[in-house]
C-alpha cells in the first residue's frame, strides 16, 4: 500500500492536497452571502447573519469578532465603516458561524441515501518530463460516511479531515489510492 506523499510537486506535478479540495467544496455548499465582504452590501448582511439572535453573536465572539455593541451599530446603520482588518474578522467569523449552523443539514444530505458520489480529478502532470508521468485516471466513488469529515471541516480542523479523507476514504479506492491523495479537483453535491 502506498505512503502518503513527502516531497509533492518535485518533478513538477501541480495539484492541492484532496482534503483542501473537499473543504473547498464543503465551504461552496455552504456559503449564503455571494456579494464580497469588502462591498457595503456584503459586510452588512454578513453582520446582519452574525448578530440576528444572541446565540449567533455569541458564536461571532467566539470566532473571533471582538467590538463593542456601539461600533456593530454603527457599521450596520453606516455611520462607519469596518477597517480592512474589522472585514477580515468578520469574514472569519461568518465562515466559522456558518459552517457550524449547516454542518448537521449538510450531513443529513451527504450520507442520505447511502452516500454521495464524489468525482476525483487527479492532478495536472502537464509540467512532469514525458518519462516521470504516470497514469492516473478520473475516478468516482461513493462516499458513504461522511461523519468525521463534515465534523472537522465544521470545527476547522484540517488535519482531522486530511485524516479522514486520506485515511477513510481513500484506501476504497484500492490500491492506488496514493496517486489520488494531491488532485486538481474533487466534485460532489448535497
Amino acid at each position: 500500500m502506498p505512503e502518503r506523499n513527502i516531497d509533492f510537486g518535485k518533478f513538477g506535478a501541480r495539484g492541492i492536497k484532496g482534503s483542501d479540495a473537499v473543504t473547498r467544496r464543503l465551504d461552496d455548499l455552504a456559503s449564503g452571502i455571494a456579494t464580497p465582504v469588502t462591498e457595503k452590501r456584503g459586510w452588512t448582511a454578513r453582520l446582519n447573519y452574525l448578530t440576528k439572535t444572541g446565540r449567533s453573536r455569541a458564536a461571532a465572539r467566539t470566532a473571533g469578532l471582538t467590538v463593542t455593541d456601539r461600533t456593530l451599530r454603527a457599521w450596520q446603520t453606516g455611520k462607519r465603516r469596518p477597517s480592512k482588518a474589522s472585514l477580515e474578522r468578520i469574514e472569519t467569523a461568518y465562515r466559522t458561524v456558518r459552517r457550524q449552523n449547516v454542518a448537521n443539514h449538510l450531513l443529513r444530505r451527504l450520507n442520505s441515501g447511502g452516500g454521495t458520489r464524489v468525482e476525483i480529478h487527479p492532478l495536472n502532470q502537464s509540467q512532469v518530463a514525458r518519462p516521470l508521468q504516470r497514469v492516473v485516471e478520473y475516478r468516482t466513488m461513493n462516499v458513504r460516511h461522511w461523519d468525521r469529515i463534515v465534523e472537522a471541516w465544521a470545527t476547522g480542523d484540517h488535519q482531522g479531515l486530511d485524516d479522514a479523507w486520506t485515511l477513510d476514504v481513500l484506501p476504497e479506492l484500492g490500491s492506488q489510492w496514493g496517486q489520488y491523495e494531491y488532485v486538481t479537483n474533487i466534485g460532489f453535491a448535497a
